[in-house]
């Protein structure tokens, strides 16, 4: 069934990406009347196949990003304050590598960084010894620094969950179709399964993603050089190869870092690569990649990674801004937001980073002339508390039957919105049947009915990022479960499968 009626809003938001829900929710902040389509899951692309580093970016120094790693570090500090159940401090140790950079060079470069900091409430950076048992003798001396730890896909919902409860309408697995002006509006027309829907709007905002540039030309009939330069940043995940709790950040022959970062507990994150690919739909790991990974973990290993140690995988594109780089890493990850006002506004989205997604918004709202945007000090739903170890101790008096890394999962998940997750369960058997991992059916319900979810990847890799730890049949009882739950459970999941969606 076609609808035909029309529904009139301020801003049309198209793509559920970071930098699309953020100024979604930074608009709903501001009184405007929102729709955010999305064609898949929030999420879904880029911004669930991140580092999940809420970072200032030590490496983007050498190329001289003083602007983009300040703003990006003020930024660090936001997050910290107004998520901390996602986002939190995060330790780095940096093995020194002679041949790569000197020491005075290193030093320098952090000590840069230290002062762009300021007041960012972390600790400053120090030369230490490294006595990792896993690391080679080579590799003892180096320095410690500290950076941001995010869960990108719950950033992502929680922007949206937020605009959401101040009003924005959030329309997943919805397309947008095509765009055309009058007068001082757009008409616009968007589909989701059950058909085309007109709705008219004062302004768009094209925050695409890698699709970025194929939305202006295939929706809104503009024919333009493409703006966008499309990188695949990959990563493998292994069981934990390093110990303590901090992350590494491993300096290669080719000038180029590599993180190798503590993942749910048992497994190590390492990447990223930065290949040039021609479309957004080259989301693959590749041999060669992957390949590069474990040789860059190897370099400073012990004993040295092998393909059967990889237990999972993911790529995502970034849709950087064409600034001419010849080299891909030194394209920059700074933002471009470029305004088309030849009649009612349109805004696209180039570039940006995780970290810096909340400024964009802002800065956005300000290039349309929307006032009252400001979320600098307003907490992320579920972030409305000062201390997460206090937290946590008050979520495991209050349901002392959680297992303690389940209560830590769904505090750091969830924050104070875990009250509406566990609601007045006495016991395990309370929350439903329990998935694996302590994974329940009321946590399911929860993502289904106030997180977007449909799917078995909705669930597994982006709301709660579990999937690494369900069996093959654990999954499929998730499956059929979300069959009855909402009629849809995506697409069929191959455990070990080198995919986008794994994050």
């Amino acid at each position: 069934m076609t609808e035909t009626m029309t529904t009139h809003y301020d801003l049309l938001i198209v793509g559920g990406g970071v930098n699309g829900t953020a100024i979604a929710r930074a608009a709903a902040v501001a009184g405007q009347r929102v729709l955010l389509v999305e064609k898949d899951d929030l999420a879904q692309a880029t911004s669930s196949a991140s580092t999940k580093l809420m970072h200032g970016g030590l490496r983007y120094l050498e190329y001289y990003e003083f602007k983009l790693v300040h703003e990006a570090l003020k930024e660090r500090a936001v997050m910290l304050k107004t998520a901390p159940h996602l986002v939190y401090p995060l330790e780095f140790r940096l093995p020194h590598d002679k041949s790569v950079r000197p020491w005075w060079m290193v030093r320098a470069g952090l000590l840069l960084y230290d002062m762009f900091a300021l007041g960012g409430g972390l600790p400053r950076s120090r030369a230490v010894r490294l006595d990792d048992p896993e690391l080679k003798t080579s590799a003892k001396r180096g320095f410690s620094y500290y950076d941001g730890w995010v869960d990108d896909a719950r950033l992502v919902v929680l922007n949206a969950r937020d605009a959401a409860d101040l009003g924005a309408e959030i329309a997943t697995h919805t397309r947008f179709v095509s765009a055309r002006r009058e007068e001082d509006q757009w008409a616009a027309v968007v589909a989701d399964a059950s058909g085309a829907r007109h709705i008219s709007a004062r302004m768009i905002v094209n925050a695409g993603g890698p699709w970025v540039d194929r939305v202006l030309r295939e929706g809104l009939g503009i024919n333009q050089r493409g703006a966008s330069r499309l990188v695949r940043g990959s990563h493998i995940i292994v069981h934990r190869c390093l110990g303590g709790d901090y992350a590494w950040l491993l300096q290669q022959p080719d000038g180029r870092v590599v993180f190798a970062i503590p993942y749910l507990d048992n497994f190590t994150l390492i990447g990223t690569t930065d290949v040039p690919v021609a479309a957004a739909e080259e989301a693959q790991v590749s041999d060669d990649e992957r390949d590069y990974l474990l040789a860059a973990a190897n370099l400073y290993l012990q004993k040295p990674l092998v393909v059967t140690d990889i237990v999972g995988a993911y790529a995502g594109i970034r849709p950087l801004f064409d600034d001419g780089a010849g080299d891909a890493k030194a394209v920059s990850r700074d933002y471009h937001l470029e305004l088309n006002s030849h009649g009612a506004p349109l805004l696209s989205v180039f570039g940006g980073k995780i970290t810096t997604a909340r400024h964009l918004a802002e800065v956005a709202l300000a290039k349309l002339g929307i006032a009252g945007g400001d979320t600098r000090k307003r907490p992320l739903p579920g972030g409305d508390f000062d201390n997460f170890e206090t937290f946590l101790s008050g979520v495991r008096a209050r349901w002392p039957f959680l297992a303690p890394d389940i209560a830590h999962r769904l505090a750091r998940a969830y924050g104070t919105r875990i009250n509406a997750v566990l609601r007045n369960a006495a016991s395990m058997d309370d929350l439903g049947h329990d998935f694996g991992a302590g994974l329940t059916a009321q946590e399911v319900d929860y993502c289904v009915a106030q997180e977007w979810a449909r799917s078995v990847d909705d669930i597994l890799w982006r709301r709660t990022k579990l999937g690494i730890r369900l069996s093959a049949a654990q999954v499929e009882q998730l499956r059929c479960y979300l069959d009855e739950k909402v009629g849809h459970a995506g697409e069929r999941f191959n455990p070990g499968a080198t995919s986008a969606a794994v994050a």
